[in-house]
């Protein structure tokens, strides 16, 4: 009975050494991860786009073998990104800041402090567009926490990015805006309020430069809380959406128009992601939004401040084959 106690106290002490072993080799490797100089914005769009942990995690032995016991201890599991990044066991105290969402946009200072310019990773040269996707907030956040260590930050940008490749793998020709508009803002010394003007610019002299371009698509995100942002639809969390109308110029109804039809077709393929189309006028909002130069202008307010990307990813999958369902006349999905 001795000698099978002690054999008991081997395998204990034996499981303590690998559990030890096993956590200094997670530690170092987030610490790698941490420090790691192949891990920015314009790569996490494409390992996004890839699905997988191949243009991320590619450069890192055993993740294969690492990868079941991760997830058991840590609830890591590095096929899905939010889950490497969103770690209860790694992460460290972090404030959330809760910007307001108004027509006012004087909170641009703020937002410089947790999101910034991200340049399209993967540029395109496409002579006849019929799509233009620009963002009027382009520093729009996502919910960054832990991300920002990795010099990752999810924004509005990087979720027209996301949606232009879509677009485009899909056969419905694309662009994006990638001008820095905030830098434009502070060139011409105007403040966050400005931000409509400044954006017209961009998209007149794109509608003067592609005359193929028929749909304007202004994506922003909203700002309040979780529960009024997120859905579950076939067990996946989507980040809801809520199309903006301005109503303050002579062309609205054609806006309007199109905006029904659209979200006639989200309601239909995937219920409950759309809150529905909200109408603007009055004192204290802009009331226009630029929709004036289209009749086939949509702005999209995709998720809130509190979504994280793969929940915005997927909403983005949605709308892509809802706007291709729109656009080409598919119908039947």
């Amino acid at each position: 009975m001795k000698l099978k106690g002690t054999s008991k106290k081997k395998l204990f002490k034996s499981f303590i050494r690998i559990i030890i072993l096993y956590l200094v080799f997670s530690i170092t490797f987030y610490y790698s991860l941490k420090n790691s100089n192949n891990i920015n914005n314009s790569k996490f769009i494409n390992f996004l786009l890839e699905g997988g942990n191949s243009h991320l995690l590619g450069d890192y032995k055993l993740i294969d073998i690492v990868n079941s016991s991760t997830n058991y201890l840590f609830s890591i599991d590095f096929k899905k990104p939010s889950t490497i990044f969103n770690t209860s066991i790694l992460r460290g105290e972090t404030s959330n800041i809760e910007l307001e969402h108004d027509d006012d946009y004087s909170n641009l200072e703020e937002l410089k402090k947790i999101s910034s310019y991200i340049e399209d990773p993967n540029p395109v040269d496409i002579n006849n567009p019929i799509v233009y996707i620009y963002n009027s907030h382009q520093l729009e956040n996502y919910n960054n926490f832990n991300l920002d260590i990795y010099g990752i930050t999810p924004n509005v940008l990087m979720a027209s990015y996301l949606l232009k490749e879509k677009l485009n793998s899909k056969g419905i020709s694309t662009i994006v805006e990638d001008a820095n508009l905030t830098e434009f803002l502070s060139i011409n010394g105007w403040n966050h309020a400005s931000s409509y003007k400044a954006s017209r610019i961009f998209i007149l002299d794109k509608k003067n430069k592609y005359s193929s371009l028929k749909y304007f698509i202004d994506i922003h995100r909203d700002s309040v809380g979780r529960s009024s942002t997120t859905t579950s639809i076939g067990g996946k969390d989507y980040a809801k959406i809520l199309f903006v109308i301005g109503l303050e110029h002579d062309n609205y109804k054609s806006n309007l128009k199109t905006v029904e039809e659209v979200n006639s077709l989200v309601n239909k393929y995937y219920p409950s992601l759309s809150k529905g189309i909200l109408k603007k006028e009055g004192i204290g909002v802009d009331g226009i939004y630029n929709q004036d130069i289209s009749p086939n202008s949509i702005l999209i307010e995709v998720g809130g401040v509190d979504n994280n990307i793969d929940e915005v990813l997927n909403t983005i999958e949605a709308l892509s084959n809802i706007l291709f369902y729109y656009i080409s006349g598919d119908n039947n999905g």
